[in-house]
């Protein structure tokens, strides 16, 4: 009987090492869905900073040109209300030959001043 209880214990041990076995499988078939999942989930995770990085480049970038028409926008109307003589617009047209609405634009940019448009316009 004693060879017996030995065959008996020999089959227990080697169903433990299947269980054992099995159970280090599912542990694999575990870790490598874990890896799997955090891999994804990095994966969202970087595509979600991504996108919110995008958005703000672009808020930056529609802040700035905002910023930067309305300067303009305050420049025009600056301009707009400095006075200028006809006679020296069309000076500057004779003399220089570029069209009537740049002269008065340089024109306006230094203040009717005829002598700073010329030395801009001819430098």
């Amino acid at each position: 009987m004693a060879t017996n209880e030995i065959q008996v214990e020999e089959p227990e041990v080697e169903d433990n090492d299947a269980e054992d076995e099995s159970k280090g499988k599912k542990v694999a078939k575990h870790d490598a869905g874990a890896a799997d999942l955090e891999k994804v989930t990095d994966y969202e995770e970087e595509k979600e900073i991504a996108a919110q990085d995008i958005q703000d480049a672009i808020r930056v970038v529609s802040d700035r040109q905002n910023k930067e028409a309305k300067a303009k926008h305050e420049k025009e109307k600056e301009l707009s209300k400095v006075k200028i003589n006809k006679d020296d617009v069309d000076y500057i047209v004779q003399e220089i030959e570029i069209s009537r609405s740049r002269a008065e634009r340089v024109l306006r940019e230094y203040k009717g001043n005829v002598i700073e448009a010329l030395v801009f316009l001819t430098n």
